[in-house]
């Protein structure tokens, strides 16, 4: 079974046809740039290129930066813009893509139950975590291979700071630091969180 899956970035919206079998790809991905400020409706045009561009017309799944309650309602938007917050997501997405059936999750859920499914994670028992680097920090969390939804742990205080404004891909960029620079904080970072 195929389903269509986006990614919602801060720098990017990248989608493909999913092979849930195989738990890969079952097509080239294609990405848009994500538009500034990514409000709803920039967002969603973006989602809706996307999957023109494959002319897809079955369920589509997309995974979201920032907490998602009820596999609609948008609750966080510290990556996009604050417009967000409260959206129906689903309404949103199925409306823009002409009623297809549509199922919202945060990114790095979304990216943890893949790991725990087909990656390091499968059959793992006890505490598992996933963090995700890019344009913040994302976090997945697992006991007993159930997911604590919406963790956000990037959003932790660090040293005075939001951990993903100093310890992201994006802090890297935003900072110009070198990979040492960036190592030595993403380190404190997990030192944290452990």
């Amino acid at each position: 079974m195929q389903i269509f899956g986006v990614d919602i970035g801060g720098s990017g919206i990248k989608g493909a046809p999913v092979d849930l079998g195989r738990g890969d790809l079952a097509a080239e991905r294609h990405k848009v740039l994500t538009p500034h400020p990514a409000t709803p409706d920039g967002v969603a045009d973006g989602v809706k290129q996307v999957i023109d561009h494959f002319g897809w017309t079955g369920p589509v799944g997309l995974t979201f930066p920032g907490v998602v309650t009820g596999g609609s309602t948008v609750r966080t938007a510290a990556n996009v813009d604050k417009g967000w917050i409260d959206t129906d997501a689903r309404a949103l997405f199925s409306d823009r893509l002409g009623g297809l059936p549509v199922t919202v999750v945060n990114d790095a859920d979304a990216a943890g139950v893949a790991e725990m499914s087909f990656g390091a994670g499968r059959g793992r028992k006890g505490t598992v975590i996933l963090l995700t680097f890019g344009t913040g920090i994302g976090s997945a969390l697992f006991v007993d291979g159930t997911l604590v939804p919406n963790t956000e742990l990037g959003h932790l205080e660090l040293h005075g700071h939001d951990a993903e404004k100093r310890a992201s891909s994006k802090a890297k960029e935003d900072h110009d630091l070198s990979w040492q620079e960036w190592a030595e904080r993403v380190q404190r970072y997990l030192a944290h969180v452990e």
